[in-house]
């Protein structure tokens, strides 16, 4: 009979460390690619519509207010007071295989 014999490998989690990219962190990087997106579409627009110079001051004027919209609240933080009971599961994964 034959016996299957498992390697064990550990598994990487990572540091818990959150993305960094150009000073902004985590969640904040999405917020600050949604305004330089949001500032993109409407230059295109406003551009189209009126005139290249009018569509780069819009752009110009969206991307410093949401770069900078996203930099405060990255620095001042958006952690909320919460009142009241807060359940948190116990979800730990085990990182062993037990096998018979």
């Amino acid at each position: 009979m034959q016996t299957k014999q498992h390697q064990s490998f550990q598994v990487y989690r990572g540091l818990q460390k959150p993305l960094v990219f150009s000073s902004f962190k985590g969640r904040y990087i999405y917020w600050g690619l949604g305004s330089i997106l949001l500032a993109l579409i409407t230059a295109m627009l406003v551009s189209s519509l009126i005139n290249i110079l009018a569509g780069m001051a819009s752009m110009s004027i969206i991307l410093a207010i949401g770069l900078g919209t996203t930099a405060y609240y990255q620095q001042r933080g958006t952690k909320r007071n919460f009142k009241g009971t807060a359940l948190i599961p116990n979800n730990r994964i085990s990182t062993s295989i037990n096998e018979n």
